[in-house]
């Protein structure tokens, strides 16, 4: 191999790391700045609370969704398993009149309890995870509107707005909740034993359960701690609208799963970090909120959002597909050198 030929080469491996540690840190700078332009009034500070506000609720759903990721599966129920919580708090606040710290405990029991089920369905059934959510997002999305009779519940007492509407200081009570969850998400996968094990169940499952994890069992832990994060969501967004509806919580899934692939969580799992999927979550934030500004349509959120996945899901499989290319060369070099 020539000098020209290795220096290409660490030139490109130098772009090629730059590109993956920074790339959507750059994006959404680039965005913010684009639309500190071009949309009215988004580069004022009473927006940046509201767009803080809007995204604390995605954000503590991703985390979940990070965690299964992170360890090679994924949830597509979510948006489904919120809808149903939404509903069932709502209908014990309003018309059972149970007092809101029991059914703040009811909803998080529930939503953990879904996401357990999710994990030993999929255990039982010995298929992809993204299967077993897609049944179960239509049975909770179901069982939602069966429990609601198809009307929205409202009758909440007002001592329940503080969790949705409320400040601590100048902070929005989501937005306080949403870094308590970051911080708690980043401690657990980076700090701990049980954070490692997701990482190798996402990176090499058979290595995993060779080295003494137990694969099943972690399987049924990630989807409960994204049952339980969904959970909380689920509160948040019933005390901001202060109405048990069975839209609630539509399409969270999607969202979720943008902002964690375009924060560098990988779809094969192994890969990702809580600051890298707060950055996800923040342009996904401001492209809805600068869309909003600029008075575009629904419809056309939903084509520009799309475009996005597309576009993570390329860049995602472009960074697997070089490091593989890379990680071959080597050996490669040396046949060729004997």
């Amino acid at each position: 191999m020539n000098a020209d030929t290795t220096m290409t080469t660490e030139l490109q491996g130098n772009v090629f790391a730059f590109l993956k540690k920074y790339v959507t840190l750059l994006v959404l700078l680039g965005m913010i700045g684009l639309f500190a332009v071009i949309a009215p009034n988004f580069a004022t500070p009473n927006n940046f609370i509201i767009l803080l506000r809007q995204v604390s609720f995605t954000a503590i759903s991703a985390v979940g969704i990070a965690f299964v990721m992170i360890s090679g599966g994924m949830d597509l129920s979510i948006g489904a398993q919120i809808t149903l919580t939404n509903v069932l708090t709502a209908i014990l606040l309003a018309r059972m009149g149970v007092p809101p710290v029991l059914v703040i405990v009811f909803c998080l029991a529930l939503g953990t309890f879904l996401g357990t089920t999710n994990g030993y369905i999929s255990n039982l059934l010995k298929v992809h995870p993204l299967i077993v959510t897609l049944g179960t997002m239509t049975i909770f999305k179901g069982l939602g509107y069966i429990a609601a009779g198809g009307n929205s519940i409202s009758g909440l007492p007002e001592s329940f707005k503080w969790l949705g509407q409320g400040y601590i200081g100048p902070i929005p009570v989501p937005v306080a909740i949403m870094g308590l969850v970051l911080l708690a998400g980043g401690f657990i996968l980076n700090k701990t034993y049980f954070g490692r094990y997701i990482f190798a169940l996402g990176g090499n499952e058979e290595a995993a359960r060779l080295a003494g994890v137990n694969t099943q069992r972690m399987k049924v832990f990630v989807f409960a701690i994204c049952g339980f994060f969904s959970a909380i969501t689920s509160l948040l967004l019933l005390s901001r609208v202060f109405s048990g509806q069975v839209t609630t919580g539509a399409g969270m899934e999607f969202d979720c799963m943008t902002a964690a692939v375009l924060g560098g969580i990988s779809f094969k799992g192994g890969e990702g970090t809580i600051l890298g999927l707060l950055t996800g979550v923040l342009i996904i934030g401001v492209l809805n909120n600068a869309l909003q500004l600029l008075s575009l349509g629904d419809y056309y959120q939903m084509v520009v959002k799309g475009l996005v996945l597309l576009a993570a899901v390329g860049f995602d499989t472009w960074q697997k597909n070089h490091k593989a290319s890379k990680s071959r060369r080597p050996a490669t070099q040396g046949a060729v050198a004997a």
